[in-house]
């Protein structure tokens, strides 16, 4: 009898895992869904949208954003976190919730690579370090050459404490020595209008918000946080160029799944997206708000948000950052 048991046993999870084997390999069946916390309107949510569209026509199922904004991210993250890890959820994140916040909040109830499997980046997003047009300096080199000769009177402005073009901002003073203040605005747009308005000096921004306001004659383009030139701004030179050497910072968006989700859903995701991201289209889209579609493996994509972790969390206690 027990030698029945044991055969029945082993023939039922045999039928299991062929069954396992195989629904993975149809994968997918049923609609899926993206996960994106912040609401709707956001930079991240357009961007998670232009996506979900033709990634729906790559997997021949539907792909629906959830927005569950809240706590800078932490809400919708965790909810993807709860999810099943089936291929059914994904998670479509940005840098903030993925790389920065576990290095600024003391207790927060997920860890990225812990807790998450990396399926693929989308996109990057430059950092454009922007100052008013009647600013004395068209250079960084300038720039810091002024700061430096006025430690203390220049400020600069903020979407608030631990945003990336905060952070952006910090790594720039750690390594040039200026000596400049923070002034923190409840969001970009309201930063955007202080810098516009005088009260600040300059900020670190992202292009959608900045383009207009460059076109006008409002601001100048100092430099490029990230370590290339961005298309959209080919003759600003990077701030690596311009001599802060190494220096790489960005906003990025990259897909995730639930931690155990079985390795095929995540190489037919990874596919689908890497599809994706390889058509005219939806580059032209990125491009259009100053992005880049960026190519990688989920390898190569552990492997980057490990070191925006890593990037961040010097950064964050370098500057004795707290989080308010």
């Amino acid at each position: 009898m027990r030698l029945i048991r044991t055969l029945l046993f082993t023939l039922g999870a045999c039928l299991g895992a062929g069954a396992s084997a195989q629904a993975q390999a149809q994968y997918p069946e049923n609609p899926i869904k993206a996960v994106v916390p912040f609401p709707a309107g956001q930079a991240t949510d357009i961007l998670a949208r232009l996506f979900t569209a033709p990634l729906s026509d790559v997997l021949k199922q539907p792909v629906y954003v959830e927005n569950k904004g809240g706590a800078g991210g932490i809400i919708g993250i965790e909810a993807a976190r709860r999810s099943p890890n089936d291929g059914y959820t994904i998670l479509l994140a940005s840098s903030g919730p993925l790389s920065i916040n576990q290095n600024l909040y003391k207790d927060i109830p997920y860890d990225t690579l812990r807790d998450f499997d990396p399926v693929a980046m989308m996109l990057v997003n430059p950092q454009f370090l922007v100052v008013r047009e009647d600013f004395p300096a068209s250079s960084l080199e300038e720039l810091i050459e002024v700061v430096k000769k006025n430690p203390g009177k220049y400020n600069y402005g903020s979407g608030g404490v631990g945003l990336t073009n905060h952070l952006t901002m910090e790594m720039l003073k750690q390594r040039t020595g200026m000596d400049i203040r923070h002034v923190p605005y409840r969001g970009a747009t309201a930063a955007l209008s202080g810098l516009i308005a005088g009260d600040t000096a300059m900020m670190f921004e992202s292009g959608p918000p900045i383009i207009p306001h460059v076109q006008a004659g409002k601001l100048k383009i100092i430099a490029v946080g990230r370590k290339e030139r961005s298309d959209r701004f080919p003759d600003v030179p990077s701030v690596h160029e311009a001599g802060v050497e190494g220096f790489d910072a960005a906003t990025w968006i990259a897909v995730m799944v639930p931690k155990g989700t079985p390795q095929p859903v995540i190489e037919r995701l990874n596919a689908a997206t890497n599809e994706v991201l390889q058509q005219p289209g939806i580059r032209k889209q990125f491009a259009d708000v100053t992005a880049s579609a960026m190519i990688a493996t989920p390898e190569q994509t552990r492997a980057f948000i490990d070191s925006e972790i890593r990037l961040w969390r010097d950064t964050i206690r370098k500057g004795n950052i707290q989080a308010e």
